[in-house]
């Protein structure tokens, strides 16, 4: 009989015993295994947390006891106990459910976040404003974060805060890097009591004072070993020393696919009512056979699951197919751009031997482990800790090293201080590789790299370039890598467009554009000539415009203008004054972007001004959700066929005035 059928709720957990606790745990992971096997999307970690979920919502009483899952990438077994278990076909898709936990979502999700490490800075947050408001609101607050989350800084932060407050919350350290240990067995749970017992835990700052009233001169021997005595003392007493040094009682290490020994430990340590961590191992992909048997290496390949990879619990085999007598091969597809920037890199790095890379734990994700497995000298993984990849970075500069920090542009945000302070306050030669630029997917608003050009614009000494192709992108690494001051270069996720890769890679001057199409008798067709002016993923849709424009009766000329900083002011003014409207084109918010900075550059030089209308194509001032980037691109309007129509209107616009005797209006 199945359990999960009958479960609507965190409430129909609590009649459960806990061998049917455990059965519903392995009806979970067979449910995701099923469907994510099916659809796509993260996998092996979530199958490593369902006893996790079991054990916590059975225990707690969800959502007025709170529990946080750090990223989210593990939460679809907690998605699954709330509510969701029908929707989990839906998750990652356009309209369907957020791919990490989403406040709008359901109100069992607490936060919602898509980047590491900050599941516990909340929690504290939480629960000291549960203390602030006296007693009205409380609850319990357990924030679940893995091995790989506590890499970030803002995790140590938030452990140090909560430590000095004495914040009576739960940690659960989810650590599927190790296997258990033999420390699960009786001295670990002795030691368990020692630190959460409230009389013991007493009666150990009990010794350390009664040591140094001890007579005849031996209270005060111990009393000038201070520290010393203390340390000592509380190595003794707990085995996690660490933990303990920042005021924390620490658990572990607890089985996490032990239903009964989990919700023992969650008991224990919520009843501590100080701040405890209870440190789990689990296995990524458990239950899953390629990933849990295929050691690092398989953990790695099942982080995520592709659609239709899984049928029947196995994953399924591709069949090659036969090609048919006569017909023609297959044509290859166009390499990623991840794909042709790691082996760009390598190149880089083998031309100069100042030249290295840095990643956040994103090597594969990166390309650079590409770099990682030719050159793993050049290497550097820092963890998730950007803002510690670009310190390293500009250390390194300072010595005279080319680094190139090659970090998705929705995590680099978390670097922002040091790209400011450190970098371009500096005026150092640091490379940022800026990959997921745009609309990324399926992850949605959390991932999406959609700010870099606003956020990296204003800031003094900082040069920005988007290539409009992957052989682009191979010039612009070696143009990044010629230049002497911070650059950066941002790229799509996906295939590139099929064109054929430089041999040499050759260096762009820096802040120039090029025009790619221009049309002929412009001059016969006043008052309909546009220029379509494109910034990296953008020329591609201005290419798209142009030819949806194509026997309108409009002069369409389409640039490049490969740079937002510094822009190509000469080629600006030129298609300003050959031309009635300009419409710029980027893959970015418009606030501060591409479009603003050609705007300003026409204003603060007078060229064009009263006679060139201007559109600003690019990304509205909300965050987009999650779903195919076709689909995104739609919604949002950032299309060939919705650029074109946008032309045709503001030309029928523009032309109304003069039939009526009025001036051209400037447009936006």
């Amino acid at each position: 009989m199945s359990l999960l059928e009958n479960i609507g709720g965190p409430e129909d957990l609590k009649g459960l015993s806990e061998q049917e606790l455990t059965q519903l745990a392995q009806e979970v992971r067979e449910h995701i295994i099923d469907t994510v096997g099916e659809i796509g999307g993260h996998f092996g970690a979530n199958l490593g947390t369902c006893e996790l979920a079991v054990a916590l919502h059975s225990v707690l009483e969800s959502p007025r006891d709170k529990i946080l899952w750090d990223v989210g990438h593990q939460a679809y077994p907690h998605k699954i106990l709330t509510g969701r278990r029908d929707q989990l076909p839906t998750i990652r898709q356009y309209g369907g459910l957020a791919p990490f936990c989403s406040i709008a979502e359901s109100p069992h999700d607490i936060m919602g976040a898509g980047h590491a490490s900050t599941s516990i800075g909340y929690a504290v947050g939480i629960k000291e404003g549960m203390r602030q408001l006296g007693g009205e609101v409380d609850g319990k607050v357990v924030a679940v974060i893995g091995d790989g989350a506590m890499t970030g800084g803002v995790a140590f932060e938030a452990i140090g805060q909560a430590g000095g407050l004495g914040t009576p919350m739960v940690v659960v350290l989810n650590d599927n890097g190790m296997s258990i240990a033999p420390n699960v067995g009786a001295l670990s749970r002795y030691f368990n009591r020692v630190r959460l017992n409230p009389k013991l835990w007493h009666a150990r700052a009990g010794v350390e004072g009664g040591l140094t009233r001890l007579p005849g001169g031996i209270g005060s021997a111990f009393e000038r070993l201070g520290p010393h005595l203390k340390e000592s003392i509380k190595a003794f007493w707990a085995p996690g020393l660490w933990w303990e040094e920042l005021d924390w009682a620490y658990m572990g290490v607890v089985d996490g696919h032990d239903v009964r020994a989990l919700r023992e430990a969650l008991r224990e340590a919520l009843a501590a009512e100080r701040p405890v961590v209870v440190h789990i191992a689990t296995v990524k992909g458990k239950g899953f056979a390629p990933a849990e048997d295929g050691g690092l290496e398989g953990m790695e390949k099942w982080h995520a699951a592709k659609p239709k990879s899984i049928l029947n619990g196995s994953p399924t085999r591709i069949v090659p197919v036969t090609p048919v007598a006569g017909a023609e091969p297959p044509k290859p597809a166009p390499p990623q751009y991840t794909q042709v920037f790691g082996e760009a890199l390598v190149r880089e790095c083998e031309r100069d031997e100042r030249v290295v890379g840095i990643t956040a734990a994103m090597n594969s994700g990166t390309g650079l482990s590409l770099l990682q497995k030719a050159l793993p000298e050049r290497y550097f993984d820092v963890g998730i800790a950007e803002q510690q990849a670009i310190l390293f970075a500009s250390g390194l500069a300072l010595e005279g090293v080319k680094p190139v920090a090659a970090i998705y542009s929705t995590f680099l945000q978390r670097a922002y201080d040091q790209i400011v302070h450190d970098v371009c306050l500096q005026n150092l030669n640091v490379v940022f590789a800026m990959d997921r630029a745009g609309l990324v997917g399926d992850d949605g608003p959390t991932h999406h790299g959609v700010f870099d050009i606003a956020y990296l614009r204003c800031l003094p000494n900082m040069v920005l370039m988007a290539p409009r192709d992957e052989a682009m992108l191979v010039h612009m690494l070696r143009t990044a890598l010629e230049f002497d001051g911070p650059i950066a270069l941002r790229y799509p996720r996906g295939e590139g467009t099929g064109v054929e890769l430089p041999a040499v890679s050759k260096p762009i001057a820096i802040g120039t554009g090029e025009i790619l199409c221009e049309a002929e008798d412009s001059a016969a067709l006043a008052g309909r000539r546009v220029a379509l002016i494109g910034y990296g993923s953008g020329v591609g849709k201005a290419l798209e415009a142009a030819e949806e424009l194509r026997g309108r009766e409009i002069a369409v000329t389409v640039a490049d203008a490969r740079f937002a900083k510094p822009i190509d002011a000469g080629l600006m003014a030129q298609l300003a004054a050959e031309h009635d409207l300009l419409v710029t084109v980027e893959e970015g918010v418009l606030a501060g972007g591409f479009g603003s900075a050609v705007w300003e550059t026409l204003n603060e030089a007078g060229a064009g001004a009263g006679a060139v209308g201007i559109i600003r194509v690019g990304l509205p001032d909300r965050y987009v959700t999650h779903g195919k980037p076709a689909l995104l691109h739609e919604e949002v309007g950032f299309t060939g066929a919705r650029i074109a129509e946008r032309v045709i209107a503001a030309i029928s616009d523009r032309a109304a005035p003069a039939q009526h005797g009025g001036s051209a209006i400037i447009g936006a």
